[in-house]
């Protein structure tokens, strides 16, 4: 695990973010060989510890804007982990349904229904874990 200035603030913030379940989860499958390793000190430096940690929006709003972006671009497996992060910062299923079915006059329908396919499995996958 590489060091920088800001990568135990990343840390830190990512765990708040996903829970330590998911986080502990994602470090043992997804983050288990050095290649993604790297991706992972990096992540947890660069966009944790420096974008996340900025001052000027709270993390809420940080986090539906990743869930927005992630949808307009397609990004599926990241999508699903920032609706787990936006989920834990407040956002209800339904306020989060709603941000993607609005998205639709912007990205697609098709594109939206991708988005809710994994916030469907995303939700049940979380209210099965309480």
């Amino acid at each position: 695990m590489e060091t920088g200035p800001n990568s135990e603030k990343g840390r830190a913030i990512r765990r708040k973010l996903i829970g330590e379940a998911a986080a502990k989860r994602i470090d043992e499958t997804v983050h288990n060989d050095p290649i993604k390793q790297k991706f992972g000190d990096y992540a947890a430096e660069a966009v944790f510890g420096m974008f996340w940690g900025r001052p000027g929006l709270d993390m809420k709003t940080r986090a539906l804007i990743c869930v927005v972006s992630d949808t307009a671009i397609h990004a599926w497996p990241e999508l699903k982990i920032h609706l787990r992060m936006a989920r834990n910062e407040g956002w209800t299923e339904e306020e989060l349904s709603e941000a993607l079915l609005h998205m639709g006059g912007y990205v697609g329908l098709p594109t939206v229904r991708e988005a809710l396919l994994v916030a469907r499995d995303l939700f049940a996958e979380m209210r099965a874990e309480r």
